[in-house]
């Protein structure tokens, strides 16, 4: 924590300085790139992935009819044949 406190008391974050490197155009293009890179996952970070399951009472009419699709791969409005 010690540490963490001092970075903040001198103003300069890790991050901060990685964006100053970034956007000081006097840098070669290299470095700046390579900063933007390394801050970017703070800044955005990547999406995950959520699976969702639904359940539906035994006899449910949307239920059963999405299980169809599911199974079948039947397309909403297509003709049973």
């Amino acid at each position: 924590m010690a540490a963490q406190e001092a970075a903040e008391a001198s103003g300069l974050m890790p991050l901060d300085y990685l964006l100053s490197v970034m956007r000081d155009e006097g840098n070669d293009t290299a470095l700046r790139v390579d900063a933007a890179h390394k801050a970017a996952p703070f800044l955005h970070p990547k999406l995950s992935s959520v699976q969702q399951a639904v359940t539906f009472p035994n006899g449910d009419p949307l239920g059963e009819f999405l299980q169809d699709i599911a199974r079948n791969g039947r397309r909403f409005g297509q003709d049973d044949a």
